[in-house]
């Protein structure tokens, strides 16, 4: 036993001490010593709920689960490259937007791809036999060779033996191969198997399709649904005392304020009516606050003015759904796309609900622009690839960059000038400059036919009016050149012409490009321009406002954003400025009438379909194949030409009523310089002397009249088809 203790009271009185008071405290008892299989089962329990290992069991999930869902997308994909579920998606898609012309062409190509397959199976079953056939008749003329050859040796060497030692020499070369491939195949399988494991790893990764649950949770907290609750308070939490007034007094919860929350491609869409007081404007100004207000970052949250007075329209994307990518572009997925400039739309992309966007180049000058290296000319070059599937259009290509990004239209452009330099852009200057001639001339034309009693729809269908696509990449090269024309008097006196490039008002490319925007239109003569970072030095205003369809990429401010697809559009919601540098490569805000639009929506926000170097050779292969060999000119050296003195001086006088007869033998001499190069002013007056229309005193100097060349141009049209006609 223990000590006892012992409880002593100090400083009590005598008489109130009792006997000593023994307390007995025994020992302890020891606990009962805890199971192994419980320790065993904390410690497992302890390992099994820890982060790290919670961790570790998600991404093993995840990445297996990538494995599992790749397998599944590429047997999808392989599914719809081998049966015509594209082409029924692509007719539906059609038929929902009451394009019964376009739907019943995926019908056709769907029922064209059926046949297609049905013949390739049966030929397939119909060549077995023959490919048995043919291999029976191949290994006996092989071994005959054989036999030919050791025959041969025999008689050489007079050895019988030798007949077959050939053939013994080929059943060891093949007894060494089948060694070589049993020894190589398991590692050559093991490969291939890891191969196949890596990409389908790799296309379940961009299809996210592993659960949420075991994706990492970075991104878990903006995850949040869009409600109406939540989008009431995102709109009175932005900082506008009357709006936030205004739900507090409304007695249903400002529920009346919105209109449905609808589905919308990969994300929600509603409609806010404002109460009085509170302006769209002020609410388009918190677009970023509203979006975290929702737990959204700013690029996945779109406003726009809809018909309906005082209402924002709303569009909310799914957290992280503008990150993944589109599809490909049906001009790689359909080698049998077809194009018609006239009737057709172009397949651009998608907009955010996931709609396609189709874009109408029938008579339209378009312009692209934004920041450098976020997809301009992939942009512009997606469109070009469809057109030149059309045979009737021509293009007159200047990539002021020069790198090669239209080589492949080597073969298609009739001109193609590639280069960064000033003798690139006064090429470049020329090439308008000549289509200004042949607009001029085809104005002429349509007045003349027209007077016959032509329809419109008749003369834009001859082949002298086939469309004419100038199409000028990295245009503010030309605007910012300084490349002037010089010239020597007949009294040997150098002097300076206008400046081909240049942003002012007697720049020659500035000038051209006015004078195709102001009539090349109606004659199916139009312009592309691809510009860099906008500002009015390097994209004048008055070339920019030229344009019908207008497209920006991301920019860096809202004045850039206004340059470039207009006040009208930014006022209503367009912001191509809050698009994400480097993150939304190829997404364009588009403005204009080519492009169906919702009433009242002045743009579209669209995602561009990328077409690699390796697909657009392709396309463009097909497109030369529609094409009866064209030969492209690169601009540095003129092809020989039959001179027209009367429309070359037309060209010159463009819309000029007259010019001084000196200015205009410059002229020509800059333009045609192995024609007119060597002319004095009376080989110019003897030119025109025969058709009246020779330079005549005009304000004490020689010039020459633009009617009167006109006139003579008509006359003698005239003359030509009287003699037809008598012949």
């Amino acid at each position: 036993m223990s000590d006892n203790v012992i409880s002593l009271h100090k400083n009590a009185p005598a008489d109130e001490l009792g006997p000593p008071v023994l307390t007995v405290v025994p020992d302890p008892v020891p606990a009962a010593p805890v199971p192994l299989w419980v320790r065993s089962g904390r410690t497992i329990g302890r390992a099994v709920t820890h982060e790290r290992t919670r961790a570790g069991a998600r991404a093993l999930a995840r990445h297996s689960l990538y494995v599992v869902g790749g397998a599944g997308v590429v047997a999808r994909r392989t599914w719809q490259g081998r049966t015509v579920v594209v082409h029924h998606q692509m007719r539906a898609a059609a038929v929902a937007a009451g394009n019964h012309e376009l739907a019943a062409e995926w019908q056709e190509k769907a029922d064209r791809f059926r046949t297609d397959r049905h013949r390739r199976r049966m030929e397939l079953i119909a060549g077995v036999p023959q490919m048995a056939k043919s291999a029976a008749i191949g290994a006996a003329g092989t071994e005959g060779v054989l036999l030919l050859l050791g025959a041969c040796m025999a008689v050489h060497d007079h050895h019988v033996h030798d007949v077959i030692a050939p053939t013994l020499a080929a059943v060891d070369a093949v007894r060494a191969l089948c060694w070589f491939i049993g020894v190589a195949w398991g590692p050559a399988l093991a490969l291939l198997l890891m191969v196949a494991l890596s990409h389908l790893w790799r296309s379940g990764q961009q299809q996210q399709t592993a659960p949420a649950w075991a994706r990492p949770a970075a991104g878990a907290t903006d995850d949040v649904p869009v409600t109406p609750s939540a989008v009431v308070k995102a709109l009175s939490d932005l900082g506008i005392s009357s709006l936030r007034k205004a739900v507090k007094e409304m007695a249903d919860g400002a529920a009346g304020m919105l209109g449905p929350i609808t589905l919308a491609g990969c994300g929600v869409e509603v409609d806010v009516t404002l109460p009085s007081g509170v302006s769209t404007e002020e609410v388009l100004g918190k677009r970023r606050k509203l979006a975290e207000n929702l737990n959204r970052h700013e690029h996945e949250l779109h406003m726009t003015i809809p018909p309906a007075a005082r209402t924002v329209r709303l569009w909310i994307a799914d957290s992280g759904a503008l990150d993944q990518p589109i599809g490909p572009s049906p001009l790689v997925t359909d080698p049998d796309t077809t194009a018609d400039m006239h009737r057709g739309r172009a397949p651009w992309g998608v907009d955010l609900r996931g709609d396609a966007v189709l874009v109408s180049l029938w008579q339209k000058h378009m312009l692209i622009t934004g920041l450098s290296n976020q997809g301009k000319t992939a942009s512009l070059r997606a469109l070009a690839l469809w057109l030149a599937l059309d045979p009737r259009v021509e293009f007159h290509i200047a990539d002021l960059k020069g790198v090669g990004d239209w080589q492949m239209f080597d073969g298609i452009a009739t001109v193609l000038i590639q280069g960064p330099t000033d003798d690139h852009v006064i090429q470049a200057t020329e090439m308008l400059e000549e289509a200004v001639a042949e607009m001029a001339t085809r104005i002429a034309l349509m007045r003349e036919l027209t007077a016959k009693g032509w329809s419109q729809d008749k003369i834009l269908a001859d082949p002298r009016f086939n469309p004419l696509i100038l199409l000028i990449d990295e245009a503010q090269v030309a605007y910012g050149s300084g490349a002037r024309e010089t010239f020597t008097t007949d009294k040997g006196t150098v002097r300076y012409g206008a400046p081909y490039g240049g942003s002012k008002a007697d720049s020659r490319y500035f000038q051209a490009v006015k004078k195709i925007h102001d009539q090349g239109r109606a004659v199916n003569v139009t312009t592309w321009e691809g510009t860099q970072d906008p500002t009015n030095e390097n994209l004048p205003k008055r070339s920019r406002e030229g344009n019908h369809i207008r497209a920006s990429l991301v920019l860096g401010t809202e004045s850039q954003a206004r340059m470039a697809v207009g006040d009208s559009a930014v006022d209503a919601g367009a912001a191509p400025h809050k698009l994400r540098q480097g993150l939304d490569k190829g997404t364009l805000v588009v403005a204009g009438d080519g492009i169906k639009l919702a009433p009242g929506q002045p743009s579209v926000t669209a995602r561009t379909h990328y077409i690699g170097p390796e697909d657009a050779d392709v396309i463009a292969e097909r497109a030369k194949a529609l094409r009866a060999g064209v030969k492209t000119s690169s601009g540095t050296e003129s092809a020989p030409r039959e001179a027209d003195h009367l429309a070359d001086v037309a060209a010159v006088l463009g819309t000029e009523e007259r010019m001084k007869s000196d200015e205009v033998r410059q002229h020509l001499a800059q333009r045609w310089p192995e024609v007119y190069r060597t002319w004095s002013a009376s080989d110019l007056v003897q030119a025109l002397k025969p058709f009246g229309a020779e330079p005549r005193k005009y304000n004490g100097n020689q010039t020459i009249s633009r009617a009167r060349v006109l006139a003579a141009i008509e006359t003698r049209t005239d003359e030509t088809e009287g003699t037809e006609d008598a012949g």
